[in-house]
């Protein structure tokens, strides 16, 4: 048997999963690690714990299939983009834990560059907006509290890297500092349009160009690890959400995915054309081959699978995530009660990292039943947000189908309410490890041993799709009592 092995290094677990010739998932292993919090607002995770993880999943999904390293004909990575670590060049030890990307401890330093006037230029090169979400302040913050690392940096001692870059470091043992023009495109530092650093905005940040990795094609040769008792290539890299797109075959222009984990992220594929949004959606590259990116703009909501967990974690109204839909079914339908999410702020396309979460509508009847069904209709509002701007930008009339995936995709409540608010169908895929197949497809082509992009195409496979049944006034009127919940909570 020939496998792909995807590495998925998610934000709060590492997975990985053996795609067998077929491309059908037929092992994992997963293990979650431990999220900081070190002050209100600050995210981090500790760099080594998160290669431990690696290292632990991939032995145990090898050992759950009995195989060795010479049934892997490559590996694929796919990880959580914009989480940002700086490491020594010669131990691999790193400097400080990783700053995750829900991080909004350089919203202030956002706003003075804003302030400065350097807003349009960084969008028109990155295609983002400047906000703490990217990697590039993280990068300087680093610099400046890291006791000696600037000059270090400055002497080349150290290295920058996204998740992705660090495990090919460690896979490789040091020998490939590199990274796709995904994750490149998440930094802020990358010049989306010219395919290369940018002097002037590393200038700006004070980021030395010696610490940056080499950017390269999502499928392409990023090394060998020899860590798993033989030599297995590392021939697929991808941000987790490109990496989606790639896995629902999304290679036309004006196809549209959104994966709901932790947060929510919409990508809708624009070709060759970079669109400069209108609406404060982001200009990315979806993917790049043989050297030619194809873009995407993209929406990003902070906050999806986490008010689930915040549900359970935050408020113990469940046990588990499981329990949130049919709560939400049995909730009481004569209240309105709206969840602003805003737990780090809010995203696309409002972008306000002050802003926190809010109830509205709440009554002495107000339960855990309407909680559960506020905090998912939270979800399926905010993918609204981001729908309709996109298409303003696009000039697009009328909803597209929406390709979801992601773990809350797995609730059929969840998704009719969403198919229903959006007015336009959602097709859930059989296969919802998107994010890793997005990546295994990558490998394997590469190696090889999987379809070219056209036949991969042809094996998207529909599971479900849910139609839209909310007669066209109720929707209206929920999303305008969700705009003014949104309202409030920004005032």
């Amino acid at each position: 048997m020939t496998y792909i092995l995807a590495i998925d290094q998610g934000t709060s677990s590492s997975r990985a999963i053996l795609f067998d010739a077929d491309m059908r998932p037929a092992f994992s292993s997963q293990q979650e690690f431990t999220q900081h919090f070190p002050q209100s607002g600050w995210v981090e995770h500790d760099g080594e714990e998160i290669w431990a993880s690696v290292l632990a999943v991939v032995r145990g999904v090898m050992q759950k299939a009995s195989c060795g390293p010479a049934d892997i004909a490559a590996i694929g990575i796919t990880n959580q983009r914009e989480t940002t670590l700086i490491w020594d060049r010669v131990t691999g030890v790193p400097i400080h834990n990783a700053i995750v990307w829900q991080d909004r401890r350089t919203a202030p330093f956002c706003d003075s560059l804003r302030a400065a006037g350097h807003g349009p230029e960084i969008t028109a090169k990155t295609g983002l907006l400047i906000d703490s979400y990217f990697s590039a302040t993280k990068v300087n913050w680093l610099l400046e509290h890291v006791p000696g690392a600037r000059v270090q940096a400055q002497k080349g001692a150290l290295l920058f890297g996204t998740m992705d870059s660090y495990l090919i470091w460690k896979l490789t043992e040091g020998v490939s500092h590199l990274t796709d023009a995904t994750n490149a495109a998440r930094t802020m530092l990358y010049d989306i349009t010219k395919g290369c650093w940018d002097d002037e905005i590393c200038g700006l940040l004070d980021i030395p160009q010696c610490l940056l990795p080499e950017v390269r094609d999502c499928a392409s040769d990023f090394g060998t690890t020899g860590l798993f008792g033989g030599s297995i290539p590392i021939l697929g890299v991808a941000g987790d959400q490109q990496a989606a797109t790639i896995g629902q075959a999304c290679f036309v222009p004006g196809m549209l995915k959104s994966t709901y984990g932790t947060g929510c992220f919409a990508l809708l594929n624009t070709g060759d054309t970079l669109v400069q949004s209108q609406n404060r959606m982001l200009g990315t590259i979806a993917y790049q081959f043989d050297g030619k990116p194809t873009y995407a703009l993209e929406g990003s909501i902070f906050i999806a699978g986490a008010v689930v967990q915040w549900l359970r974690d935050g408020l113990g109204i469940i046990q588990q995530a499981s329990e949130v839909a049919d709560m939400a079914a049995s909730a009481d339908p004569t209240q309105s009660l709206y969840l602003v999410p805003a737990f780090t702020g809010l995203g696309a396309p409002y972008w306000d990292a002050e802003c926190r979460g809010a109830v509205f509508g709440l009554t002495r009847n107000s339960g855990p039943k309407e909680f559960a069904k506020a905090a998912l209709q939270s979800v399926g509002y905010q993918t609204r947000d981001l729908l309709m701007a996109m298409l303003d930008d696009m000039g697009a009339v009328g909803p597209a189908v929406l390709r979801v995936d992601g773990g809350m995709t797995a609730s059929d409540w969840t998704m009719q309410f969403l198919a229903d608010i959006l007015g336009a169908p959602v097709d859930r895929p059989q296969v919802l490890e998107t994010t890793a197949l997005g990546v295994a497809w990558l490998a394997g082509s590469r190696a090889g041993i999987y379809p070219d992009k056209a036949g991969f195409a042809k094996t998207w496979a529909l599971e479900q799709r849910f139609e839209p049944q909310m007669p066209v006034d109720t929707r209206d009127t929920l999303y305008a009592g969700w705009k003014d919940a949104v309202r409030r909570a920004l005032g």
